[in-house]
Order: structure tokens, then C-alpha cells, then sequence
């Protein structure tokens, strides 16, 4: 890799584009459980923490151009092709069709979605906290189509199966994931 990006120039690049806290909370999400992957990979977590700062970098400001108009800036920055590929992959099938390859490529693909159903199951909890969530809480809410609908399940089903993992571990680790920043992404709820 020949221009690894600090945490630090993602986010500096991520806020030029991005003002919108929900839009920066979910970045952060994503974030903190493409490190945790990371580190269960065997890699550099900070590496795959930045592919999930930057995967929705267009966004806001171009949510018809998704994906493209984040290649165009990654492109005109001189952000590395490993953050690049990665953020197209996270779109394939929907904006892209960038299959994702690496294992940090599918499972940027796999949690972007996933991170949302979490983020509101949490929010409709007791304690509005990431720290004493279940899986099998999870689990009921995923079962539930009419539950944060724009969600799409068959994402993540798929995001599964590229990855060789099932549903209930991918659903664990990522909650694993986001109970290492809790306070940072604003799921400490009251505990």
C-alpha cells in the first residue's frame, strides 16, 4: 500500500464533505467495527478504520452521484486505490458493480448495513446503549421487516456468505465493534 491514510487526514477529509452528525455518527460506527475486523483479520485496523470513515464521503453533498462522486474526490486527493476499492465495493449491486474481493472488502460491504439496524435497536432501548445489547435482540429486529426498513437484509445476508461467516457471529463482532468506541459513536446510552 503506498499511501496508508492517518486517521486524522481521513477525518479532516470526511468533515470537508460531511457536516451532517448522523451522517459523521454512522461514519464513526462503521469506523469502529471495520478496526475491530481488522484486528480479528490480523491486520491493520487502522487501515480498515479508514476505508469506514471514508465509505460514505459523497453522500451528503451528492446522494444522487453516490460512490462516483467519491471516487472523483478520493481520485483528485491522491487517497490510496486500497480506500477506493473499498468504498466501491460497499455500493456493489446498488450504485457500483465493484464486487468486493478482500476481506476488508466484504465486510465493509457486510456491516454498513448492519451498523444501522444496531444503531436503531439501541436507540430503542431501556438504556439506549450499545453495551448491554444481545445478538438475539438483533436478531428479532432483523426478522422484522417493518424495523428500521430501509435497512436492506439481503445485503448483509450476502455480506455473510462472502465471508464465509453466519448471520449470529457477523451480528456479534460488530456489536463488538461498536462497545469499543460506545462513547465516541454515542451509544453509552445511560450505563
Amino acid at each position: 500500500m503506498e499511501n496508508k491514510m492517518s486517521r486524522e487526514e481521513a477525518w479532516k477529509l470526511l468533515t470537508e464533505y460531511t457536516q451532517t452528525p448522523a451522517l459523521l455518527s454512522h461514519a464513526q460506527m462503521v469506523e469502529a467495527v471495520m478496526e475491530h475486523f481488522g484486528r480479528l483479520n490480523g491486520e491493520d485496523p487502522e487501515v480498515w478504520g479508514v476505508a469506514g470513515l471514508l465509505h460514505d464521503i459523497d453522500y451528503e453533498k451528492y446522494p444522487e452521484e453516490h460512490c462516483l462522486k467519491a471516487e472523483e474526490i478520493m481520485r483528485e486527493k491522491g487517497v490510496d486505490e486500497v480506500y477506493i476499492r473499498a468504498m466501491k465495493c460497499h455500493g456493489y449491486g446498488i450504485c457500483t458493480d465493484t464486487e468486493p474481493e478482500s476481506q476488508m472488502e466484504k465486510t465493509l460491504y457486510t456491516i454498513d448495513e448492519l451498523t444501522g439496524l444496531i444503531n436503531a435497536a439501541c436507540l430503542m432501548r431501556p438504556s439506549k446503549s450499545v453495551l448491554d445489547l444481545e445478538v438475539k435482540s438483533v436478531k428479532k429486529k432483523f426478522k422484522d421487516k417493518h424495523f428500521a426498513a430501509g435497512v436492506d437484509r439481503d445485503i448483509i445476508r450476502n455480506g455473510c456468505e462472502m465471508l464465509g461467516m453466519e448471520l449470529d457471529d457477523v451480528i456479534r463482532e460488530t456489536i463488538a465493534g461498536m462497545r469499543e468506541k460506545a462513547e465516541e459513536i454515542g451509544l453509552k446510552g445511560n450505563l
